[in-house]
């Protein structure tokens, strides 16, 4: 079955290194918001080319070719495997190491999509803002942190909505350890100002960023 191990072992530097460019942790999205992908690989974001999803591509690329060529049959059985070894070991081992090991705002998890905000004109020049954040802390020890809200599409800062949330942030949150909770976050927007602005609508998958001390997540 193997024909050379030593192109085996050659193979599996760049299959590692491809998975750990492609770690989806601590931060999501964190070259920016996909628009195309290759095996689970951000290829291309909203910023434009990802050039670390693509060495992380051609990466993986190499790892399958020298594979092949260190095999004698079963080849396309294990080139299968590998992609899968590939695509779902990244985050399968991030959510273990974020409910097993992390600490601090590591082990905050963020279900964006349950998360919603809705606005509506409370009056000629008030826009009011609210948020419906779910979170869980992993860990054993209550957690402190701050959110701030961004554009997911840079497009959005046109007429802005979800950063418009901004307005009174950082909001302080607490978690206790192995808490899950639905945070609220309200605010009053002076839109009298502003050349554009939305009357009303709705956000779901709402993009936000947590502190805590020097560590930023952006999720």
């Amino acid at each position: 079955m193997v024909k050379d191990k030593k192109l085996i072992y050659i193979a599996l530097v760049p299959f590692f290194i491809s998975m750990a460019l492609n770690f989806p942790f601590p931060s999501k999205n964190f070259y920016g918001e996909e628009v195309a992908s290759v095996l689970n690989i951000p290829i291309v974001t909203v910023n434009g080319f990802n050039y670390v999803g693509i060495t992380s591509f051609l990466l993986l690329m190499a790892s399958l070719y020298l594979l092949v060529k260190s095999l004698k049959k079963y080849r396309i059985r294990s080139v299968l495997i590998a992609i899968m070894v590939a695509i779902f070991t990244p985050p399968i081992v991030a959510s273990t190491f974020q409910k097993n090991i992390a600490t601090g705002i590591y082990a905050i998890a963020y279900e964006s999509e349950e998360s919603i905000c809705n606005f509506e004109m409370k009056n000629e020049s008030t826009l009011h803002g609210v948020c419906e954040l779910p979170f869980e802390n992993y860990s054993r020890a209550t957690t402190q942190f701050t959110i701030e809200f961004y554009e997911r599409y840079p497009f959005e800062d046109d007429v802005r909505m979800v950063s418009l949330m901004n307005n009174d942030a950082p909001y302080e949150v607490q978690l206790k350890g192995k808490e899950r909770k639905r945070v609220i976050v309200e605010t009053d927007i002076d839109v009298s100002q502003m050349e554009k602005h939305i009357d009303s609508g709705e956000s779901t998958y709402v993009s936000i960023i947590i502190k805590s001390g020097e560590i930023t997540r952006k999720l």
